[in-house]
């Protein structure tokens, strides 16, 4: 898949379907978008995304944007395995922001995309300020021969699915809903970087993991993940806060891998399968924090048949 950082200067000569929107997540619903732009292409016609690098809220209104399920990285990845051909990743700035709804059709999907066919999510809204809708814009792409397809946002079982949903969820510490929703596990990744380096005196070596700023994390607490190192899947705890017990301040991640050794400064971790095994809390002493990890630690050895 290639990607882009700008539109062409002229449109290519072969026609585009192009999927549109922001796509935080790469959730359900915006996989079956992608579907639909791959399923309308017709003979000689390639399929595109035209996303933006930020979230159009940190223009409009910075400050305010919310944080993300997923990293840019993440986002450009996600369309290639989906079968992409060319991701337009732009800049949400000024120039975007004052299109008006006919601007954005005409002079950016069609005179610099030569997009036929434009797909995207029900509720989409566009052009300054948000005025236009998938309405609007199947009535003035049928004028020029054009087409909008619009997809539901809406499962099989009639659940409503959003990037807003699986925020909440996954800020609420329900990862077994933000997973569902997603279609896939939610994932945080990260580059170990060195710690305080407390967990091998404790008994206990963590990887404290380097995460992309604006990466949207569960509540503070341990919870038990799957941990994918150099493709290997591997059980453990990861403890996600400001380590009380060492009147600590920085938010940290710090993942413990059962029956791993071995060093992994400077390599990448990938975190999945989220689920719940504490709260955080300060312990009276370092031996009552030793204990718990213990009990902790046997989640992981000896999890609960539910």
């Amino acid at each position: 898949m290639k990607v882009h950082h700008a539109l062409p200067d002229r449109p290519p000569d072969r026609t585009f379907v192009v999927a549109v929107g922001f796509f935080d997540g790469f959730h359900r619903g915006h996989r079956a978008i992608v579907r639909e732009a791959l399923r309308l292409r017709r003979a000689g016609e390639r399929s595109a995304v035209l996303t933006f690098r930020e979230h159009p809220a940190a223009f409009l209104r910075p400050g305010q944007e919310p944080p993300m399920i997923a990293t840019l990285d993440e986002r450009v990845n996600a369309f290639a395995r989906a079968g992409i051909d060319v991701a337009y990743v732009l800049p949400f700035d000024a120039a975007i922001a004052s299109l008006s709804p006919a601007q954005f059709l005409d002079d950016t999907l069609i005179a610099r995309m030569n997009a036929r066919a434009m797909v995207v999510g029900v509720n989409f809204r566009f052009g300054h300020k948000r005025a236009g809708d998938v309405a609007f814009a199947r009535e003035h792409l049928r004028a020029r021969e054009r087409e909008i397809i619009a997809v539901p946002n809406t499962l099989d079982t009639g659940e409503r699915v959003s990037s807003t949903r699986i925020r909440a969820a996954i800020q609420a510490g329900d990862l077994e809903s933000a997973d569902r929703l997603l279609g896939t596990p939610y994932t945080v990744r990260g580059v170990v970087a060195f710690g305080a380096g407390r967990g091998h005196d404790l008994g206990y070596p963590t990887a404290n993991l380097a995460v992309a700023p604006g990466k949207l994390l569960p509540p503070d607490g341990v919870y038990r993940i799957t941990a994918r190192h150099d493709g290997r899947d591997y059980l453990g705890l990861v403890s996600i806060g400001t380590n009380p017990t060492f009147d600590g301040t920085a938010r940290t991640v710090e993942a413990w891998l059962l029956d791993f050794n071995g060093a992994l400064y400077g390599e990448e971790l990938a975190l999945r399968d989220f689920r719940f095994v504490r709260a955080q809390r300060r312990f009276d002493s370092v031996e009552e924090l030793i204990a718990q990890m213990r009990e902790d630690a046997a989640t992981v050895k000896f999890p609960t048949v539910v």
